[in-house]
């Protein structure tokens, strides 16, 4: 039986591995960390019964994915699906909030509720476009030309000086903003409005939902139906050499798929030098400082809709969300630096004990800082939620720095595979129409530094070995793997 052997155990290294064992592959994952899962691990970080997301904890990416609604991910594992997708507060209370009801969304931002539904509504009822869009090679033609195009001009709307006259009001500006601040890219962008702008119409398609009982459970999912096909994962096997890794004869067909950084490349013994000159040049971006909170009752926001709101976006006012992003590209953080924040918690009794709560936040700051974000987070959530300070239990801090160790591939502590600016986009890390292939003979890239880049939707691993397999001679589609 061809082997086919994957270096790392996030989404897109299980997607790969679910794929190539479901076409009859023999596979064996190896994954650096004591336990699988990458990116989508939950772990017990600060006390015993709080539990914490390792990366992302909610996924609008997920349900919308391709691949995930061809695996069964909404059927196979219990998801909690909130009314408010995300919220923004402001002070004095203020806040714009992104309900799964786009209407109710409008209704609540006042004088700028039409110009909010102009912009996200035809993107929200044509989610399938929008992601068929965004979730492929963009040296492609869409199958949605339509939809692509109404993409394309919000994004030269929202990434450009323009997105200044869109809103009237403090909220509606501030939400767009927020969104649009998790590519972590100077604002206004082209970049930063097209990863917003994806995320913000699937708040108000699907939503933005996210699994009970933390984001492990779409590891353990995929894992699962990866061993009942044959499979396997090794953990606490990290592989830094490929040259000195048995991992087959690719003469006869087995595969080897990096969900890793494409730097690990480098060490293959026969890397040509135009592509190894390629994925040196391949630049990643600024990084996230993390920290983990333990909280004595859950977050006493001023605004009680954002209580009811797993995700947080506390950065005030658009001008500031903006001055803390530009901030970051220039290789400094602001006293009032943008953060994102989860608070799992609000609807799942899972993560922490009976009347306690659990919130985690990260800023964005420059690659390998060892800034410990713990004051910064704390005050500005406390400018929003005053008494915060006094709820917290314990925390757990992992300031850039020392994110490569508990991720390879997070090269500087850049969470999101590589920096995300438009033309990086075109050539990640390569320019093709099939960049996930290499020149080196059974070996694939298949992770975030791949198209469609980051995000839990498995697409890129899923690219990737079919790119493999037709290589091999062999086409599939989703429907032959799943029916």
């Amino acid at each position: 039986m061809v082997r086919a052997t994957i270096i790392g155990s996030g989404p897109n290294g299980l997607s790969a591995a679910v794929t190539l064992a479901r076409a009859g592959y023999a596979v064996r994952i190896l994954e650096a960390a004591d336990a699988i899962g990458g990116g989508v691990r939950t772990i017990e970080s600060t006390l015993s019964g709080f539990r914490y997301d390792v990366g992302s904890s909610v996924h609008p990416a997920a349900l919308a994915s391709p691949f995930f609604q061809a695996f069964g991910l909404a059927e196979r594992i219990d998801w909690i699906h909130p009314e408010i997708s995300y919220a923004h507060p402001l002070d004095a209370g203020r806040a714009g909030i992104a309900w799964r009801d786009i209407d109710r969304t409008a209704a609540g931002l006042g004088a700028d509720g039409r110009a909010w539904l102009s912009l996200l509504r035809p993107l929200s009822r044509h989610i399938d476009g929008v992601v068929d869009f965004t979730g492929n090679q963009m040296l492609r033609i869409p199958r949605d030309p339509l939809t692509a195009m109404r993409f394309a001009l919000r994004m030269l709307d929202q990434g450009t000086p323009l997105a200044r006259r869109t809103f009237r009001t403090d909220e509606a500006a501030a939400l767009v903003s927020g969104v649009l601040a998790h590519a972590n890219t100077p604002l206004p962008s082209l970049a930063g409005a097209a990863a917003g702008l994806l995320l913000a119409a699937q708040a108000h398609a699907g939503g933005w939902m996210y699994p009970r009982g933390g984001a492990q459970r779409i590891a353990d999912a995929m894992v699962a139906d990866l061993e009942a096909h044959g499979g396997s994962v090794e953990t606490g096997a990290q592989v830094t050499d490929l040259g000195s890794l048995d991992w087959g004869d690719p003469a006869r067909g087995d595969l080897l798929m990096l969900n890793s950084s494409p730097r690990l490349a480098l060490t293959h013994p026969d890397i040509p030098a135009r592509y190894a000159r390629a994925i040196s040049s391949y630049r990643y971006g600024p990084a996230a400082a993390k920290v983990d909170f333990a909280l004595d009752g859950p977050v006493p926001w001023m605004n009680a809709d954002v209580a009811q709101s797993p995700t947080v976006h506390v950065g005030g006012t658009q001008a500031e969300v903006w001055e803390s992003e530009n901030a970051v590209a220039q290789g400094r953080v602001n006293d009032r630096p943008y953060v994102l924040a989860v608070q799992p918690s609000v609807f799942d009794n899972t993560r922490a004990p009976a009347g306690k709560a659990v919130l985690w936040a990260y800023i964005h700051v420059p690659q390998n800082s060892d800034l410990d974000a713990t004051e910064l987070i704390t005050r500005q959530v406390e400018r929003f939620a005053p008494g915060f300070r006094d709820r917290i239990l314990a925390h757990t801090s992992v300031p850039a720095s020392s994110r490569e160790a508990i991720n390879p591939a997070a090269i500087g502590g850049d969470i999101l595979g590589g920096t995300f600016t438009i033309p990086q986009a075109l050539r990640r890390p390569t320019l093709g129409i099939a960049p996930w292939r290499t020149p080196m003979p059974g070996v694939y890239l298949a992770s975030a530094s791949t198209p469609p880049g980051p995000g839990v939707n498995g697409m890129a691993g899923w690219h990737a070995a079919r790119t493999a397999l037709r290589d091999a001679g062999t086409r599939v589609s989703l429907g032959d793997l799943f029916g």
